[in-house]
């Protein structure tokens, strides 16, 4: 007859199995069945919605209202925001001349691009000096370029080569300083250093911070090998800024799977495994030796499984008993999400850890249903609706909320609806925070920092690295605030 350790022991173990045969079994649940299941979870009736309806549009009222006072780059980007044409030729101008090496081809690109924006419709809309003298340049720039190219072109005019040749590389040197200026944007630093060193200054001590280095999956065991030596290297520049033993108060790390092996796919699961395991437990013992969090990143859902495994095995490592800094990123466009959080809390469990779970809406959603369609699946493993999403979302955020015993719940979002949602949810509880991107949302959190009945901190997720880096970061970014800027549709 087995003992009543045993016994507990093997219940244990069946928990966890059934958990994780319901995260599989929800890669291809029917979203409309999901849709029901959460629209009753999310803890929110009639009455409380119309209480959080009412406190976002408010919240977005002050929030206009501040952002009049804003400074000068901030009109700037509201004014030529990635809604409008003009917007994405700079965005795409700024990003582009990082990658070409000679000038000519840079004012060939210049002449090509400039010249097709209609720069005359934004001129004077903008209440700041600084917009309104910008759009006047960058209308007789477009004006130079378009006449001086087909003048040159077309007839020949010494007057207007003469004007193309003065006038086009003083315009690739004032877009090259707006790439400069746009990098600053949604980069915190080139390196760990000036990141912190810039997270110090005294307009920005209200905020905690995750630095997430730069790039994307390694390719080859070299890429992978500077991948570690980067993370590692910013492990002990945040370690030494630490000044108290509050872990989820600090600064911490961001930490992508995919940037610590070059074949990081489920078809490789054994030897991922094997190899990539003990690379991310090493940088989570570092982390703990230096007093900061580390935090798993999200990645596609065709690596879910393998996220969690490895994940899991770092977890249990006795090396990490009794801390709490090992977190994972949860994207809630997935249909697998609740279950994914039954899964964690089974894990918290078993192994006395309080996870810290980012919940995130997900940056790969045009990803993931162009590979479900490559692979003619029946279904998607995402939600295909952003309404659905965000019902995703708060009913993940309830969830964690109420296992305070297993999970440091961190909400990230620009959504101010999401934002008053969570506040209803939360209560009069302070055990959890809110995250947003740098270079978005500041004016939004700013007022939510200033406001009442918002008790959680706030994070910023802050990228580092070279501005060479930033193109995938930024068509990440994109596409995700694709549905509040109209850019993608």
């Amino acid at each position: 007859m087995p003992s009543a350790s045993q016994t507990f022991v093997k219940s244990e173990r069946s928990a966890g199995d059934d958990a994780t045969r319901a995260v599989d079994q929800a890669w291809s649940i029917d979203e409309t069945e999901q849709v029901q299941l959460l629209r009753d979870e999310t803890g929110l009736d009639s009455s409380a919605r119309a209480l959080v309806t009412t406190g976002a549009v408010d919240l977005v009222r002050r929030v206009r209202d501040r952002s009049r006072d804003a400074g000068a780059m901030e009109a700037f980007m509201r004014e030529y925001d990635l809604s409008s044409e003009e917007g994405v030729v700079l965005m795409c101008l700024a990003e582009a001349l990082l990658r070409i090496p000679d000038s000519e081809t840079a004012e060939k690109l210049i002449a090509d691009k400039l010249s097709d924006a209609d720069w005359e419709s934004h001129l004077g809309r903008s209440e700041s000096l600084f917009v309104n003298a910008s759009t006047w340049g960058l209308m007789l720039t477009g004006r130079l370029v378009r006449v001086g190219g087909s003048t040159a072109r077309d007839l020949g005019s010494t007057l207007a080569r003469l004007a193309n040749r003065s006038g086009e590389p003083v315009i690739r040197l004032a877009i090259r300083q707006a790439m400069r200026i746009m990098g600053h944007q949604y980069v915190m630093g080139r390196t760990i250093e000036a990141a912190l060193e810039r997270a110090a200054r005294r307009e920005n001590r209200r905020f905690r911070y995750s630095f997430d280095m730069l790039g994307e999956a390694a390719l080859t065991a070299a890429d992978a090998e500077r991948y570690r030596q980067s993370y590692e290297a910013a492990i002990r520049a945040i370690g030494t800024t630490t000044d108290n033993d509050e872990i989820f108060e600090l600064p911490s790390i961001s930490v992508k799977l995919s940037a610590l092996h070059p074949r990081y796919e489920p078809a490789r699961e054994e030897q991922v495994l094997h190899e990539m395991v003990p690379v991310l437990r090493d940088l989570a013992i570092l982390a703990r030796e230096q007093g900061i969090a580390l935090t798993v990143d999200a990645e596609e859902a065709e690596r879910l499984q393998l996220s969690l495994k490895a994940f899991e095995r770092v977890l249990d490592d006795p090396a990490l008993a009794g801390w709490d800094g090992l977190g994972l990123a949860l994207q809630a466009y997935q249909k697998r999400a609740w279950a994914v959080i039954d899964w964690l809390a089974d894990r918290a469990r078993r192994s006395g850890h309080r996870i810290p779970v980012r919940l995130v809406k997900g940056a790969y959603w045009d990803t993931e249903i162009k590979f479900a369609q490559i692979e003619g699946l029946d279904d998607y493993p995402v939600f295909t609706r952003k309404c659905n999403t965000d019902l995703s979302y708060l009913a993940c955020a309830r969830k964690l909320l109420a296992r305070p015993e297993c999970f440091y719940a961190q909400f990230a979002t620009h959504n101010a609806h999401t934002i008053v949602a969570i506040a209803e949810l939360a209560g009069d509880r302070r055990d959890f925070e809110y995250q947003r991107l740098h270079g978005m949302g500041q004016e939004l959190y700013d007022e939510v920092l200033d406001s009442k009945g918002f008790n959680g901190a706030c994070r910023v997720y802050a990228p580092v690295g070279n501005h060479k880096d930033l193109l995938p970061y930024l068509v990440r970014r994109l596409l995700e605030n694709g549905a509040n800027t109209s850019f993608v549709n």
